[in-house]
């Protein structure tokens, strides 16, 4: 039996699928993947798009199912589970746990954020690791895959208990992380103070002064221009040449970006920069419209300096602004909708309205925010639909140029860094389009980024022998 998944009330729902889309040779992996990883559907949902993907690619080349390599690529390297205890404000011991999941290193060091929200839980980082091998690989740079986090919640809490989180948090992970062996960075709840934190501790736990060990460090130690816009700017820039495919620009267009941290802020200011007109954004408690663009200087001070929400930007606007409490910001018409905010947030019924109010492109600047079910619809509708572990790849490219610049001694203008982050990202929407067409699937980069990111890590692995 093999198994699709299909979105439902929040949860993914298995049901048996027709077998045609999926080569023999890869049911019994996706099977033994489901029964080896019980409960974890995340995780379960991406191996299922990847081994979706490659029914052509083992029919072309059945080199790729010799000596369990597809296996062995769904199976993590290494997984680490760990207590964090720390301290709050008022003397009280919490206890929380942590995660690293080493996922694939044929291509170079693990490479992938680190995640604290109370949802992470070791599906929820594989699901990311396996993601973030593809991803890495699509950028051409030497970076395998992994991912890590803890399901400490940092809001509500002060700098101090923050600060102790993330000492503790630190002084169990850097056991396993170096320049050469694993670098993480940030993800959703690690900005520029948390990374601060951590990398003070690592030093402080080592004695060196190993920049390249952690990335997203801020400028006066180490970090790179360029690097906090870098995952925004980069969907933008991709979704910007698949548009180009189609004769289409961003001028004049209206757009729709889903979240309000650091990928939906610079996602909104590229958009405007280049012509469009961003007409919502949102953040866990509801989403604000309006119509005269979204004035990004007012998101950022109410998000990244006063750690604030949403509807605060509403009541500073007042009647010119809309704030819907809960609701879908996919019922706002859009040409150009850009899921920011996390997995699984576009679901079949949202992308039946975007459909439905004339939407021409998808850009995921979030890691697998849209269901295999929406991903359907739009596909079948003709929507240009960019996945996220190839249009979200920004950051973890410019993550790399920071690895370069730290291993030189070296710090670049931001011109240079965004210069070579629009290179990339071109190339990797370069990569996916041909693939696509290579494999008799032209048009769809969903196909076209797991088949390409696949190949690269499959011919690596196959290089370096049974690792």
């Amino acid at each position: 039996m093999i198994f699709s998944f299909i979105y439902n009330n929040g949860y993914f729902i298995v049901e048996e699928m027709m077998l045609d889309k999926i080569n023999d040779k890869l049911t019994p992996i996706l099977n033994q993947v489901m029964e080896r990883n019980t409960g974890e559907k995340e995780f379960h949902q991406a191996v299922h798009e990847v081994l979706g993907s490659l029914g052509h690619v083992i029919a072309r080349h059945p080199e790729y199912a010799d000596n369990a390599l597809i296996e062995r690529l769904c199976e993590p390297e290494r997984q680490i589970i760990f207590r964090v205890p720390w301290v709050d404000d008022q003397g009280d011991i919490h206890i929380n746990r942590g995660f690293r999941v080493q996922f694939n290193s044929a291509l170079g060091p693990y490479k992938g954020g680190l995640r604290f929200h109370p949802t992470v839980n070791v599906g929820i980082i594989k699901f990311l690791g396996f993601e973030q091998t593809f991803k890495n690989a699509l950028t051409g740079m030497p970076i395998g895959g992994g991912k890590g986090g803890s399901d400490f919640n940092p809001r509500g809490r002060t700098d101090r208990e923050i600060m102790r989180f993330c000492q503790s948090f630190m002084t169990e992970l850097q056991r396993h992380i170096g320049e050469y062996i694993d670098v993480p960075a940030g993800d959703i709840g690690v900005g520029g103070r948390e990374i601060g934190y951590m990398f003070g501790q690592f030093k402080r736990l080592t004695n060196r002064y190993e920049a390249g060990v952690i990335t997203g460090k801020g400028l006066l130690y180490g970090g790179s221009r360029a690097r906090t816009e870098a995952t925004g700017y980069g969907a933008v820039y991709f979704v910007e040449r698949m548009l180009a495919t189609k004769g289409y620009g961003f001028e004049g267009q209206r757009a729709v970006v889903s979240g309000s941290g650091n990928v939906a802020i610079y996602t909104i200011q590229k958009l405007t920069s280049l012509g469009a007109k961003v007409v919502a954004c949102s953040d866990s408690n509801g989403y604000i419209i309006d119509e005269g663009g979204i004035d990004i200087d007012l998101v950022r001070e109410i998000k990244e300096q006063r750690r604030g929400r949403i509807k605060e930007y509403a009541e500073h606007k007042g009647h010119s602004v809309k704030y819907v409490e809960n609701g879908s910001i996919w019922d706002v018409p859009c040409d150009i909708a850009m899921p920011s905010a996390t997995q699984n947030e576009l679901a079949s019924d949202n992308a039946r309205t975007l459909v439905k109010n004339g939407l021409i492109a998808v850009g995921e600047g979030a890691n697998m925010p849209s269901t295999p079910e929406a991903i359907d619809i739009f596909q079948e509708a003709g929507i240009l639909f960019a996945p996220g572990k190839a249009a979200n790849a920004g950051g973890v490219a410019t993550s790399a140029l920071e690895m370069q610049q730290n291993a030189s001694r070296d710090s670049w203008t931001f011109e240079e860094t965004e210069s070579r982050l629009a290179g990339i990202m071109h190339s990797i929407h370069d990569l996916c389009y041909e693939t696509a067409k290579e494999y008799g699937v032209p048009g769809d980069y969903v196909r076209g980024a797991n088949i390409a990111g696949f190949v690269r890590v499959a011919e690596a692995m196959r290089a370096l022998g049974i690792i």
